[in-house]
């Protein structure tokens, strides 16, 4: 089967309340040119009409990995905001096309990362800030992010 290298808005990391969370309660590590801001939580199951929590459908064994029961529609196990600060990038434009590059750098790479929270059955909201003062190019920007990513598998464990 063919893998789909998707990144929907249920796996953006867009509320405040959340962000708040990130970086107040949040871990964090620098690997440069990023500065990452990360929060690991537990799956909560999602509760019914009554508040009780709603059973594993059937037909889905329980050694399954926890994405497959999550009920679609809901948040999703990795969460991932980007950001470049306006003090080194003057230009909204560079700005823009760094944060451009790192949300594919993240895209194509994140599903070993997905894989392993789903395992662990966790939920992570991550931000990951560029904290370079030169524009990058693709290669490393893609280099950079992938042992980011390597690095929230371990740290996640």
């Amino acid at each position: 089967m063919r893998q789909r290298y998707t990144w929907n808005k249920a796996e953006k990391l867009k509320s405040r309340k959340r962000i708040d969370q990130v970086f107040k309660r949040g871990k964090n590590f620098s690997l440069f040119p990023f500065k990452v801001f990360f929060v690991v939580t537990p799956v909560v199951p999602s509760s019914g009409a009554n508040g009780a929590p709603t059973p594993i459908p059937t037909g889905v064994a329980a050694t399954a990995p926890v994405s497959s029961r999550l009920p679609t529609g809901g948040p999703a196990l990795v969460q991932a905001g980007f950001g470049a600060g306006s003090r080194h990038f003057k230009k909204a434009v560079d700005r823009n096309r760094i944060k451009r590059l790192c949300r594919e750098a993240y895209r194509l790479q994140k599903q070993p990362l997905v894989d392993h929270l789903a395992t662990r059955g966790r939920t992570l909201a991550v931000f990951f800030v560029y904290i370079g003062k030169d524009l990058p190019d693709y290669q490393t920007v893609t280099g950079k992010i992938g042992v980011i990513l390597k690095k929230l598998v371990k740290e996640t464990t």
